[in-house]
């Protein structure tokens, strides 16, 4: 098993129990590769949910450039309510997981299809 599938199984793992989701293995594969190299680099393969630049970022980068969607009051709420549901006690974010989930909240799974 190489590295990439020894994380995904990992964010697998997270989904399942700290956010009570049956992941869509085939989605989360393609959200992980989407990530690119960053899910091998400690810093960026988290997301930072108390960093409000950090969120800036996601909705910036992955819900309006990647995901097509127009910018609103909605997006940041959704980048909150997956926080909600990952735990904001949760130290480690992964970034895979977040993106994973805001997908699956956007209905934006053709994306990756």
């Amino acid at each position: 098993m190489g590295k990439r599938d020894e994380l995904i199984n990992r964010y697998m793992d997270d989904l399942k129990t700290k956010c009570g989701v049956i992941p869509d293995l085939d989605l989360l594969t393609k959200v992980t590769i989407g990530c690119g190299p960053s899910i091998y680099n400690p810093d960026a393969a988290t997301v930072a949910a108390s960093d409000s630049s950090e969120l800036e970022t996601v909705k910036n980068n992955f819900l309006i450039k990647k995901l097509g969607l127009s910018d609103g009051s909605e997006l940041m709420n959704a980048i909150n309510s997956i926080v909600d549901i990952y735990g904001r006690s949760e130290r480690n974010k992964f970034r895979p997981v977040v993106y994973y989930l805001l997908v699956k909240h956007f209905s934006k799974e053709k994306i990756y299809a």
